[in-house]
């Protein structure tokens, strides 16, 4: 995927997600076709932690059957950085175990400008992924 496409209203409920979540990590799934993002499932982060997150589990399996039964693809897995910057942490490398997607971090250190990135991310390995608000 080159560059991934989030419609500013999907943008925006990302963005009260995780201003609502704070200090704890917000988290959830884009789905769309082709790089576009047409679909958010907000998602529960049953670590209630502003460090790490972990998707609850029947929430993930409710998400993935609407989103095939849709014919769309799951494109990006997002979640929230309250008190650091839109980059991965170590642990966003670790637990990164979902092949073919955009890992996304929306990072809320300042609320009045906030920064949404997106990496792909293999391994040890990561490299930026393009994200445009459109």
């Amino acid at each position: 995927m080159l560059k991934l496409n989030i419609p500013k209203e999907i943008f925006e409920q990302m963005l009260k997600q995780a201003v609502t979540a704070s200090p704890v990590e917000s988290c959830g799934i884009l789905a769309g076709t082709d790089g576009n993002v047409s679909k958010i499932y907000m998602m529960t982060n049953i670590d209630n932690s502003s460090e790490h997150f972990t998707m609850e589990p029947q929430e993930q399996f409710k998400v993935i059957k609407d989103i095939r039964s849709a014919g769309l693809e799951m494109l990006a897995i997002y979640h929230s950085h309250p008190n650091s910057p839109a980059r991965p942490s170590e642990e966003d490398i670790r637990m990164a175990l979902t092949p073919d997607v955009v890992y996304i971090i929306l990072s809320i250190m300042s609320i009045e400008v906030p920064v949404i990135k997106g990496f792909r991310i293999t391994g040890k390995n990561v490299s930026e992924n393009a994200v445009e608000i459109i």
